[in-house]
Formats: structure tokens, C-alpha cells, sequence
């Protein structure tokens, strides 16, 4: 006999499952006609799950189902993502550039916030605007988004936003070698700055060469890890600022447990105790998790909503990241980067 919840929740995930397996398909198609994905599957899971809902609203029987795809699922595959870091490569880094990666970070995220409040976006959206421009796009977007209760309206509409100017910054940032005379160890660092994630890195430094294919991935790799802090932050800050909320020192109300689980697995992993075997498993599930998570936020979007602040979402994820730049060619200059 089949238990109660899992008969509640099964037509919403199987949805949601069905949803991720089709953008994962038009990814391997996307990859085999044009050699990488422009477009990653978790936008086209949004995508298509928004579609999905424009014609058709699923009734109460989908809701529980999509909901825990949306919520659990994605704070899951945000632990597991622990794994795939290791604390080494901060360490081989160097502390003058760690130092100046988590200032440049912050220094974008501030700015961001405050470009995204000018213009008028809902402080939850200006947040992950922020936090996907100055650390890792989607991913950042996805991990930020049920520490501070973000709609799923603002998640996908960040992340779609966030998506389309990731493909233009792997296009148009080679073009700044010429014209600011960068070096090859120069972009390399612009690099792991600014494109949001690493396989864009990796399109977008690999014409420039191995110098500065393997500088940005570290640096990227760096950037990376300030996720970690940057959500426990906003816990934090989120505890105090909910209306509702009632004063607490309890652990588990200040960290989220799958910060705390994300954390504990990258320490497991930066000392030796997950194998690259289990690591081989743990990464491609991650990643299945926050497809179908995206799937579900797309299930969940309401057009009208994004209709309505489109424009202003575009306007500050574009000045936003040419702030991020701004500030990363500051960091280079002053670190005598050569």
C-alpha cells in the first residue's frame, strides 16, 4: 500500500520530473547541433513549465507535489552541491586574491541590491538579482531563493533574465582583451569574476588559452565558495526582517540545514572523505534535483507578473553586471595582476 504522502505528492513530482527530462533532452539536442548549451537546462525546464502553465493551471490534486519539487527537492540538491567543492583550491589561491574575491563579491552584491531598489524591484528579487550577478547566476539564484522565501515568480524570472545575459557576457567579454590590452592571466581573473557559471567560463576563456582557461576556473571556483557565507548571511538577516517571525536563538532557525549540510560536505570533501567514485553520483543527482526544482518554479509562474516588472529585472541584472565588471578590473589594477 502506497503511504499517504507519497500518493499526495506523486502526481506533482512525476509533472515536475517530466518536465526536467524534457529540457534535459533539448539540452543534449542544443549541445550536439552547437558543441556546448548556450541555453542549460534549468532555464528550459522554466521555460517549459511556464508554458505548460500559461495553458493549462494545474488544480489542487498537482499543488503538494509541485510545491515539494519546488522547496525540498532544491534545498536537497543544494546540500549535495557541497560535495563537488573543495576548500584546497582556496587555500592554493592565495590570500591576497581570496581576500579580493570576497570584496569584489560583496561590493557587487551591494550594489546590485541597491541598483535593484532604485529601479523599483521587490527587495526579495533585488536580493537574488544581486546574489545571481555577483556570485554564480543560476545557481546562486536557486540556493538564495527559500533562505529568504523568494516567489516563484522572482526566481524564474531572475534566473531567465540572468540566463540570456550569461550567454552574451561567454560572447562579447573576449572582445575586452583588445580593447583594455588584458593579458591572457588579466582575463583570466575577469573572467572568474564575471560569467556567472563554470562551464561559461570555460566557453568563454578557452579561445584565450590554457592560462587563462585555468585561472578563471580557479578564480570561479573561489567565487563559488562565498555562496556558502553569503546564505548564512541572509538567514540571518532574513530571521530578523520577517514581520512573523518571533525572536529565537535556536540553530536551525538562524541556518537552514541545507546550508549547514552544504558546508559539512565540501569540509568532508576538501579533507579526503568523499570519493571521487560516490562524487561522480552525487553531482549529476544535484543537478537532476534543481532541473526538476526549476521545472516546478516554471509550473508555478504567473505571465502577468513577469510582464509587469520584465523591463526593470533586465535594466538591473545588465547595469548590475556592469558594475561586477567595473569593480573586477579595479581589483585586477590593484592587485598589480600581470
Amino acid at each position: 500500500m502506497i503511504h499517504p504522502r507519497i500518493a499526495q505528492l506523486a502526481p506533482g513530482v512525476v509533472l515536475c520530473a517530466a518536465v526536467a527530462f524534457a529540457a534535459m533532452g533539448l539540452q543534449a539536442i542544443e549541445e550536439h547541433w552547437t558543441g556546448r548549451p548556450w541555453l542549460e537546462a534549468l532555464v528550459i525546464a522554466i521555460l517549459i513549465g511556464t508554458v505548460v502553465r500559461t495553458f493549462w493551471t494545474p488544480d489542487k490534486r498537482w499543488a503538494p507535489g509541485i510545491g515539494f519539487s519546488a522547496k525540498t527537492l532544491l534545498e536537497f540538491a543544494v546540500m549535495l552541491l557541497g560535495a563537488s567543492i573543495s576548500f584546497q583550491a582556496v587555500l592554493d589561491a592565495g590570500f591576497g586574491l581570496i581576500l579580493g574575491i570576497a570584496v569584489v563579491v560583496a561590493l557587487a552584491i551591494g550594489a546590485s541590491y541597491g541598483l535593484g531598489r532604485w529601479l523599483g524591484l521587490p527587495r526579495r528579487m533585488a536580493i537574488l538579482v544581486a546574489c545571481g550577478n555577483s556570485i554564480c547566476g543560476n545557481s546562486a539564484i536557486a540556493a538564495v531563493a527559500p533562505v529568504i522565501g523568494a516567489k516563484p515568480e522572482d526566481v524564474a524570472s531572475s534566473i531567465a533574465f540572468t540566463a540570456v545575459l550569461g550567454v552574451i557576457v561567454v560572447l562579447t567579454l573576449p572582445l575586452l582583451v583588445p580593447v583594455l590590452g588584458l593579458s591572457a592571466t588579466q582575463y583570466g581573473v575577469l573572467a572568474g569574476l564575471t560569467v556567472y557559471a563554470v562551464p561559461q567560463v570555460l566557453a568563454a576563456t578557452v579561445p584565450l588559452g590554457l592560462v587563462s582557461t585555468q585561472l578563471g576556473t580557479l578564480v570561479k571556483l573561489v567565487r563559488v565558495l562565498m555562496l556558502g557565507p553569503v546564505v548564512i548571511a541572509l538567514s540571518l538577516v532574513a530571521g530578523r526582517g520577517t514581520a512573523d517571525a518571533k525572536p529565537s536563538l535556536a540553530w536551525n532557525r538562524l541556518v537552514p540545514w541545507f546550508i549547514v549540510g552544504f558546508l559539512g560536505l565540501a569540509l568532508l570533501r576538501s579533507i579526503g572523505l568523499v570519493p571521487d567514485a560516490i562524487l561522480r553520483a552525487i553531482v549529476p543527482t544535484a543537478t537532476l534535483l534543481t532541473v526538476i526544482s526549476m521545472a516546478a518554479l516554471g509550473l508555478g509562474v504567473d505571465l502577468k507578473a513577469l510582464r509587469t516588472v520584465g523591463a526593470r529585472v533586465t535594466l538591473a541584472v545588465t547595469l548590475s553586471l556592469l558594475v561586477l565588471i567595473a569593480i573586477s578590473l579595479g581589483l585586477i589594477r590593484l592587485l598589480g595582476i600581470l
